[in-house]
């Protein structure tokens, strides 16, 4: 049961700090309205960290389905844990997209742009298109797996200095690739707060654009780690 109550809150935490920060620096009447991409993407690799520290031993610190079905493709995961960690990892991503809701509403019903407010919760293109699309989430997952996998090579790496090079990991990704798509290489960091927008009372939210949703940052992440873990598997270290 603890390794699914750390996915859970562990995801939750994720997506409290990591969409907190996009509403933070986005919406109208909030005191850092207009810090910009880097505060964003700083933010969001801490978001990442701070419940890695916690939960690592615990769970792993999955809070991603695309890590979880690669580690278990790989053998690094017993596959009767899978259902269990991604539903933990869905519902805690969700809960973490109402949690901000909450403590910004003031600043939510201060915004009249539907896009800016969809922009808290959930990923999209800066060029729609749907092949490339899909492509950058694959690429940008792959880059995060394969870099965990890889720091398997560091010897006698400290579990404490490993999330810090998670943290690295993600801000890499994200100011190198992050402008493409908003890099979810998550499918629950995206799915769980598009739903949360879907149903929240959100005053002026628009749609939810599961059209988008539903296809690239589910299908590109999912690719990009199962890639990542089969080629990594095929290099003789």
């Amino acid at each position: 049961m603890l390794p699914y109550i750390a996915e859970f809150i562990g995801t939750m935490l994720l997506i409290l700090l990591g969409d907190g920060v996009v509403a933070n620096v986005t919406l109208n009447k909030s005191g850092m309205k207009g810090a910009g991409s880097i505060q964003i993407t700083f933010a969001w690799g801490l978001a990442v960290m701070v419940p890695a520290m916690i939960f690592g031993a615990a769970s792993g610190a999955h809070f991603n389905p695309a890590l979880t079905l690669a580690l278990a493709a790989d053998g690094s995961l017993a596959w009767s844990l899978v259902p269990g960690y991604i539903i933990a990892q869905f519902a805690g991503a969700f809960l973490g997209a109402c949690l901000v809701y909450i403590l910004f509403k003031g600043q939510f019903d201060a915004t009249e742009d539907p896009g800016t407010k969809l922009g808290v919760f959930a990923t999209g293109p800066s060029v729609p298109n749907t092949a490339l699309n899909i492509l950058s989430e694959a690429v940008g997952t792959f880059v995060l797996v394969f870099a965990i996998k890889g720091m398997g090579q560091i010897p006698e790496l400290n579990g404490g200095v490993g999330k810090i090079l998670v943290f690295g990991i993600i801000v890499s990704i994200g100011m190198s690739l992050g402008g493409l798509t908003g890099y979810a290489i998550n499918p629950a960091r995206d799915l769980g707060p598009r739903l949360a927008h879907a149903v929240l009372p959100i005053k002026g939210k628009g749609s939810s654009n599961f059209g988008y949703g539903l296809v690239v940052p589910i299908i590109g992440p999912v690719i990009g780690a199962l890639v990542a873990v089969l080629v990594y598997g095929l290099i003789p270290f």
